[in-house]
């Protein structure tokens, strides 16, 4: 399929169900079911098997109840509140005009059972609609003399439908109200962090550069005076530059640390808040700015995948230095098998290998699945520090 034709099914969808529910192709694939109402080419209103094809008498009302019933279906997912109600009832009542004609319009009562589950009322409000609407059918196929039997199968899939249909709209409600949990616990860990940040830097220079300020003032009124002396406060403040510049290198390190440990800590209150055991071992080892983000992020797609898409109830991750160089691993006990790389894979490849790293990716069917990211040892040698201390700014997580 080329991608004109992708976009233009994809906007076509977007006019018919809007794209902000979510609910993908599912609610046009669904109409597959409307396939029923043509059984009367095989079965006469006795179950009984018939040949020559559909009456004429029943096929063109039932072309002109779906013409009736799909702008009905269409306009459901985009009312609220009264027109919910009303739509679902505009199903209904297209089944029931259509059943002394064709005895499969059932078909539109249990579509009428379905979108009930979707109103924003109470499970038992919304449970009482679709008894209403069975009771109605029922007394339909009494008046009509038609088999009872239909209306049981009626209910009974009707009421499955429903159930179904409100326990994956209650699922799918308490994924977003996690999602904006998790969101949060984001926010206000990065709130918490730079307030951290902004804590530390001014205990550590505060007191340092005023320090220097007031050495420096009295080794300038010195210089003519006591030049032995001046050059004495000016070798006191190179000493308290320098370590104050020390003092900051260890403070950036422990930033970068902390920014990798917060996103584990995130991911492990959204795993195990989704059923799913999480642990996380960080060794004793130095990161690089670029490498302690590049892993943050990575690390941060391949759990989101593992929450997503695995099925695993126990996920791991593990840092550590092996001969040189530096092993990131993530892996969960999921459902494993052939991966077909994405664009979130592409992603964490490409940004391992602009540091000079590799990803490997283990994953077996039924066996879960293991990222091994291997990044060059950081050298963190006092040029290498001060390069970074002078040209890169302390990122605010």
């Amino acid at each position: 399929m080329s991608n004109a034709l992708h976009a233009s099914l994809l906007r076509i969808r977007a006019r018919l169900v809007p794209d902000d529910l979510q609910l993908g192709w599912m609610p046009i694939f669904i109409l597959g079911y409307l396939a029923f109402l043509f059984m009367p080419i095989v079965f006469d209103r006795s179950g009984q098997v018939v040949s020559g094809g559909m009456p004429l008498g029943i096929l063109w009302p039932t072309l002109l109840s779906i013409a009736i019933f799909l702008p009905i279906y269409f306009m459901s997912y985009r009312c609220s509140g009264a027109a919910e109600v009303l739509c679902m009832l505009g199903m209904a009542a297209v089944g029931y005009c259509l059943i002394p004609i064709n005895g499969f319009a059932n078909t539109y009562i249990v579509f009428a059972c379905a979108f009930a589950a979707l109103i924003n009322a109470s499970l038992w409000h919304k449970f009482a609609w679709v008894l209403a609407m069975l009771a109605a059918f029922l007394i339909e196929i009494v008046l009509l003399d038609g088999p009872l039997f239909v209306v049981a199968l009626t209910t009974i899939i009707s009421v499955a439908v429903f159930f179904g249909n409100h326990f994956f709209v209650e699922a799918s409600r308490r994924r977003a109200a996690l999602k904006l949990s998790h969101d949060e616990v984001r926010r206000l860990a990065a709130l918490a962090e730079r307030e951290r940040i902004g804590r530390d830097l001014h205990d550590l220079l505060g007191h340092t550069l005023s320090l220097i300020a007031l050495k420096s003032e009295l080794a300038g009124k010195l210089l003519d005076r006591d030049p032995a002396k001046a050059a004495r406060e000016i070798s006191e403040v190179t000493r308290v530059a320098r370590d104050a510049l020390s003092q900051v290198r260890r403070a950036v390190s422990g930033i970068r640390v902390a920014g990798l440990a917060a996103e584990l800590a995130s991911a492990k209150q959204l795993l195990e808040s989704d059923g799913i055991a999480f642990n996380y071992s960080l060794g004793d080892v130095a990161l690089q700015t670029e490498q302690e983000t590049a892993l943050a992020l990575v690390v941060r797609e391949a759990l989101t995948n593992v929450q997503r898409h695995a099925r695993a109830r126990r996920a791991e991750v593990i840092l550590d230095t092996v001969g040189g160089r530096v092993h990131l691993y993530v892996s969960d006990n999921g459902r494993g098998g052939k991966m077909e790389p994405g664009n979130g894979m592409r992603g964490m490849r490409e940004r391992i290998e602009q540091l000079g790293g590799s990803l490997v990716v283990e994953s077996s069917s039924g066996k879960g699945t293991r990222l091994k990211f291997e990044l060059p040892a950081p050298e963190l040698s006092d040029q290498t520090l001060q390069s970074a201390t002078a040209q890169r700014p302390i990122a605010l997580h």
